[in-house]
């Protein structure tokens, strides 16, 4: 299902600010060479990422799931002089491909790789987190936002990513494992009165939580 109109998505990549070099080539080496290619952030919702942590101007910032790079370089770009990006990817190939990426950056010295179960490597971490991304398996979303949410400062941002999950949430019934974990999700967020949220029909649908 196309959530988005093509000619709209087309229109807004358009009058979005263009990548950097080291971005685009980072897309379109994705694109060609990936065989899950289409979780890739992508240009208007990377720029999103990117304009986010420029406004928040954070210390700290999570990343769940790493893929190859792409999204993690558009947090960065925000981050303060002393700041560090943590990321955590599962799969040992993407983790090899993201760090490539990382070293041909000029924030690779902001970011931190770590390769494993996210849910076991996040406590490990003792930080307290201005900006986290959460990207990664949709069955553990609901995990991640728990384990997270204690470990982000007040006025601290989350966004989770894929929260229309291909427009499988919006047919009733919602059927499938993974797009039931996310409808799951949805409505534990909305639920949860320590955040105000808004979902945002960029892509895939990104919900984005700021806790109170």
């Amino acid at each position: 299902m196309d959530i988005i109109d093509p000619l709209a998505d087309a229109y807004a990549s358009q009058f979005t600010s263009p990548d950097e070099g080291l971005l685009q080539e980072i897309a379109a080496t994705t694109q060609t060479m990936h065989p899950h290619a289409h979780m890739l952030s992508g240009h208007v919702q990377g720029k999103f990422l990117e304009m986010i942590s420029y406004l928040l101007q954070p210390r700290r910032i999570l990343e769940i799931g790493t893929f190859t790079g792409y999204s993690a370089l558009c947090l960065a770009k925000g981050l303060l002089k002393d700041g560090k990006l943590h990321t955590i990817e599962l799969r040992d190939q993407d983790a090899s491909v993201a760090r490539a990426n990382f070293n041909r950056s000029i924030d690779a010295e902001k970011i931190i790789l770590h390769i494993g179960n996210a849910l076991t490597i996040i406590p490990e971490l003792q930080e307290t987190w201005d900006l986290v991304f959460i990207d990664a398996d949709k069955v553990s979303y609901t995990q991640y936002y728990q384990l997270v949410l204690p470990l982000v400062r007040p006025g601290g941002v989350i966004i989770a990513d894929n929260v229309l999950f291909h427009g499988q949430v919006l047919q009733q019934p919602v059927s499938g494992k993974n797009a039931k974990a996310i409808q799951a999700f949805n409505e534990y967020v909305l639920q949860d009165v320590r955040v105000d949220k808004v979902l945002l029909t960029i892509r895939d649908g990104l919900l984005m939580i700021r806790k109170k």
